[in-house]
């Protein structure tokens, strides 16, 4: 759920609908924290909580660097799965997975690079493309239209 490099810092669970980005901590590992700061956090940057995301969580990654397009074969835009690639202890496991299979470490990605939580499990995605397969429009909590393939 959170990287072993974020462990000992204060840290919550995402939830749904939440606006994250690519935060650079106190311990130079990158990880998830909040899109939204505290006057605190701005002061105290020390203070930004890691936000940890399940394995399985369902997000929208936004802003792929070209370079990583090219290289991983993806959109600028892109729904992903969280994955852990390892459980062993001392190195960076927290990745997200594309619909192509590639992987990714969040520490590949760019800092500030923006990720909306769709869900924290895969079944409420199949949930909602049951109920677009059905006729209804798929729209994330923010209320975009979210294309997702499986």
């Amino acid at each position: 759920m959170c990287d072993y490099s974020l462990a000992h810092l204060p840290n919550r669970l995402a939830v749904r609908g939440e606006e994250l980005v690519i935060h650079k901590f106190a311990t130079q590992a990158l990880g998830l924290a909040s899109a939204r700061r505290t006057l605190k956090e701005f002061l105290f940057p020390s203070t930004v909580p890691a936000v940890c995301v399940p394995p399985g969580a369902q997000l929208l990654l936004w802003d792929m660097p070209a370079p990583l397009q090219r290289l991983l074969e993806v959109n600028a835009v892109e729904a992903v799965t969280f994955v852990q690639k390892s459980a062993e202890s001392f190195i960076y496991r927290d990745a997200v997975r594309f619909a192509n299979g590639q992987e990714v470490l969040l520490q590949s990605l760019r800092r500030r690079q923006r990720v909306t939580v769709l869900s924290l499990c895969r079944v409420e995605i199949d949930e909602e493309i049951g109920a677009a397969e059905a006729g209804q429009e798929i729209r994330s909590p923010k209320g975009l239209r979210v294309l997702l393939s499986r």
